[in-house]
């Protein structure tokens, strides 16, 4: 199985986003990480635009790469 890691600065909204959409559209092709140079939480905003999708992240940590 492929890993994909999505990189970000804080790990809190975009990167989570994007670990959201692709844990949903990949079938079981690949495992999806996030991680951040910093951890900043889940931004409440993500994860508000995400359910406008259906797409649940709030069980997603804010990962730090190091």
């Amino acid at each position: 199985m492929k890993k994909i890691l999505v990189p970000c600065t804080g790990n809190s909204c975009r990167s989570q986003m994007a670990h959201g959409y692709l844990e949903t559209l990949q079938t079981d092709k690949a495992k999806i990480y996030s991680a951040g140079i910093e951890t900043h939480g889940l931004n409440p905003g993500a994860v508000s635009i995400m359910n406008e999708d259906d797409i649940d992240i709030t069980q997603h940590t804010s990962n730090n790469v190091g």
